[in-house]
């Protein structure tokens, strides 16, 4: 069986309420739950949550939630890959035989299906135990600077000033969306960036939402691209 996992707890301190908070009309947690259930990739999509209203949106929009999380699962220093590990051992206990668990982020509106699965597939490829998309940096890490408190700038790596920014190594980072993985690694807590292959998605479709501005922006940019269709 393959299981799309849904962590959402309740405490969230920058947008409080954020899982639940409206995103373009609806809970932002609706919008996952909405392409997890389109993928047709699930067996079953289910919530984790210590949060009984966050649990009946979840259910009112076509997600499962046959657990509650403990608390000790849900406090701001909680990993992922515990949460996820929790959400199949229930799901074992239910009679579930649960081979491949994807967690989808609930405040990540930019999941694409075609990423979902181009992922899924580059797993099973290559073998990995996760997989998970990324992204390019904006600019060369190699030209980072770091600003001195009396506004001076100082680069971070010198040996690389006189490098011409196209002639750098490209550097990724996590798009914060969506992990899949296997059974064994969720149960295992192998590391997700440490054993895991990176799908390259478009800079364009990863907003990490943090802060209200953050907010904000990625409303803006998921308004634009359902009004006017994705930039080719």
């Amino acid at each position: 069986m393959r299981l799309a996992v849904i962590p959402a707890r309740g405490g969230s301190k920058r947008i409080p309420r954020k899982n639940i908070k409206p995103f373009a009309g609806k809970p932002i947690i609706a919008h996952v739950i909405s392409i997890a259930i389109a993928s047709r990739l699930f067996d079953r999509i289910v919530v984790s949550t210590d949060d009984e209203e966050i649990a009946s949106i979840a259910r009112r929009w076509g997600a499962e939630t046959p657990f509650l999380r403990p608390a000790k699962l849900a406090d701001d220093h909680t990993p992922t890959v515990p949460v996820i590990a929790h959400a199949i051992r229930a799901c074992h206990a239910l009679g579930w035989v649960i081979e491949e668990a994807c967690c989808l982020y609930p405040a990540a509106p930019f999941i694409d299906i075609t990423d979902l699965k181009a992922a899924l597939k580059l797993r099973q490829e290559t073998e990995a135990p996760y997989s998970f998309p990324v992204t390019t940096f904006p600019s060369p890490i190699q030209r980072a600077l770091r600003r001195r408190t009396d506004g001076a700038m100082q680069p971070f790596y010198p040996e690389f000033t006189m490098h011409r920014s196209q002639d750098l190594e490209s550097a990724y980072y996590d798009a914060g969306q969506f992990y899949w993985g296997v059974t064994k690694a969720w149960f295992d807590n192998d590391n997700i960036h440490l054993t895991g292959v990176g799908l390259v998605i478009p800079n364009w479709r990863v907003v990490d939402i943090d802060t209200q501005e953050d907010w904000m922006r990625a409303e803006v940019i998921y308004r634009s691209i359902h009004t006017a269709g994705a930039p080719e």
